[in-house]
């Protein structure tokens, strides 16, 4: 299973990178970091620099037909940046219009508005994103973790990082049934 990290060049929140990336590589997946800029993406702890972390690949050389699934970590600054960025919202829309599971935690459902995909949807997130989920058309709600799959994939959303763990457990989970 090839599961793609969607993240900026900087503002990634680092342990929704991480943690979900060692349950794709625990699963027996291969996670790999795709970005808007080569090189390496700075993460974050909450406002403050943490590490960095080496570009597998940039939006110009992925392709959506190479993965099994997308996930987008959060962070502030992360989707805010992805959002802007023509190329990530198509990416991301790419995984909806192919079929393909997504896994979105905390500020990340930003990027999804943006791709116009949750209309019809039902997703939790980081609670200031409610009301631009439900202007967006989607149906949000205060949940460790909810699994959509009304509408053409699954979606798996997640509030914050203190839902790590259910999180995990249900994107892998989803991730691997839509394999078959």
């Amino acid at each position: 299973m090839r599961i793609a990290f969607l993240v900026a060049p900087e503002g990634v929140e680092q342990i929704e990178l991480t943690d979900p990336w060692q349950a794709v590589l625990d699963t027996g997946g291969t996670p790999e970091l795709v970005s808007t800029d080569s090189g390496r993406i700075q993460a974050f702890d909450h406002l403050d620099k943490a590490d960095t972390f080496p570009v597998d690949r940039t939006l110009d050389e992925a392709q959506v037909a190479e993965y099994d699934g997308l996930v987008l970590p959060g962070g502030v600054a992360n989707p805010d940046a992805l959002r802007m960025d023509r190329r990530a919202v198509a990416f991301t829309k790419g995984f909806f219009d192919a079929g393909k599971p997504v896994a979105a935690i905390c500020h990340a459902p930003w990027t999804l508005v943006e791709a116009d995909v949750v209309r019809g949807r039902t997703l939790t997130s980081w609670p200031s994103l409610r009301t631009d989920i439900r202007n967006a058309g989607g149906t949000w709600v205060d949940e460790q973790v909810k699994v959509c799959t009304g509408g053409p994939n699954t979606l798996i959303t997640s509030r914050k990082p203190d839902d790590l763990k259910a999180f995990r457990e249900a994107f892998t989970r989803e991730f691997d049934k839509a394999r078959g």
